[in-house]
């Protein structure tokens, strides 16, 4: 199953709405969904801060400040497989 990280943090109203857009496109596409608050890690926070919120999938980086729905939508309905080097 495919992987949708969120790094965000509390009270960023940007984080909300991207929260709000991969919710939505949930119902058409599962995948696994986890949310990343990067103030419980000072690495994270240091990264992300002044780009949140940011998402990744299956740990691609795709988008900063915001979720273009659509392009979300394609790469998801795409399938496909995460990379793994210890995979070979």
């Amino acid at each position: 199953m495919r992987t949708v990280t969120l790094y965000g943090r509390p009270g960023c109203h940007l984080c909300a709405d991207a929260l709000e857009i991969v919710r939505r496109i949930a119902a058409d596409h599962p995948f696994l969904l986890q949310e990343v608050d990067i103030e419980q890690d000072d690495a994270l926070h240091k990264a992300y801060l002044e780009r949140i919120p940011v998402l990744a999938l299956d740990g691609e980086e795709l988008y900063d400040f915001f979720v273009d729905e659509e392009d979300l939508r394609e790469r998801l309905s795409r399938g496909g497989t995460h990379y793994s080097p210890s995979l070979g």
